[in-house]
């Protein structure tokens, strides 16, 4: 058995945590580059936390900026076993409204000025993402969230575009009519990739905050409107999240989804054939297969 270690990455509204005992902010450092911020570390009802705010205290990383692969090794060198990204997003569905959440359980990655692997020439892997967040994980979630009182869609697909401009009218509409999304944001792709290249468990929490620009009785998105709802879905993320560890427990069995031994058959360059330099880099990513 592990010990427990949830880290929540926290996205527009939400910079920190309350209510951590121990609570100190912590610099990590990674061959990755630094990462977002330091990191908040702590406990919640005995079990261990962290917190990084996905785009520094204060706002300072554009979606595109984000420093992702050194997000994810630092909260991976720290001991984390479960990532919740908690993050604000769009609606293309009427029933997903301002204030909602949405566990999201699929993505349709539009990014492309992102690096989105921690793998490449030299050390060649592919994990498989065609479930890219963990059911067990994003179970909690849901539970934690309608205990809070939060209205909670259990599932949808997330669109992730590059920003950091919001979308066009026939974007928005190509997304929700021909596409099947159901909300859309900038931050949670390669993010939940990576997640996954690391083998740690991941769930994403969508915090509607608009109906993007596709809806008729709402027009094109309003910032000071997004700001508003962001506000109130702070509160009820934090809410959430203090629910979490009284149902995720302080021990840790293996996932039985398989996420955190996602490359037992990743990694395809021959031993003698791997690069040094990569092969020291992925360290606390890959060390369990790497040796």
């Amino acid at each position: 058995m592990l010990d427990t270690m949830i880290a929540v990455i926290g996205g527009s509204g939400i910079y920190d945590i309350d209510g951590l005992d121990g609570a100190e902010w912590v610099k990590v450092d990674t061959p990755w580059g630094e990462p977002s911020d330091e990191i908040l570390t702590g406990s919640l009802a005995g079990v261990k936390m962290a917190f990084l705010p996905r785009h520094g205290r204060g706002h300072m990383h554009t979606p595109s900026s984000v420093p992702y692969r050194a997000n994810i090794d630092a909260l991976k060198r720290l001991g984390v076993t479960d990532v919740i990204s908690v993050s604000a997003c769009g609606s293309f569905r009427e029933a997903m409204a301002p204030g909602d959440f949405v566990v999201v359980d699929q993505f349709i990655d539009r990014t492309f000025a992102r690096e989105k692997s921690f793998f490449g020439p030299g050390l060649v892997a592919h994990v498989s993402v065609a479930h890219p967040t963990c059911p067990r994980l994003s179970a909690a979630c849901l539970e934690a969230g309608r205990a809070a009182g939060i209205a909670m869609h259990d599932g949808g697909t997330y669109l992730a575009m590059e920003g950091p401009q919001f979308s066009t009218l026939a974007e928005s509409k190509l997304y929700r009519e021909n596409w099947g999304a159901d909300v859309i944001g900038m931050t949670n792709m390669p993010e939940a990739k990576l997640a996954r290249e690391a083998e740690l468990c991941y769930a994403s929490i969508a915090m509607v905050t608009d109906y993007d620009s596709w809806h008729p009785e709402h027009g094109e998105v309003d910032v000071s409107d997004i700001i508003a709802t962001l506000m109130g879905n702070a509160d009820k993320g934090r809410e959430m999240v203090r629910r979490l560890p009284a149902l995720l427990g302080s021990e840790r069995a293996p996932c039985p989804h398989g996420c955190d031994r996602a490359l037992e058959y990743a990694i395809l360059t021959a031993p003698e054939a791997r690069d040094a330099q990569m092969v020291a880099k992925l360290d606390a990513v890959a060390g369990r297969v790497l040796g």
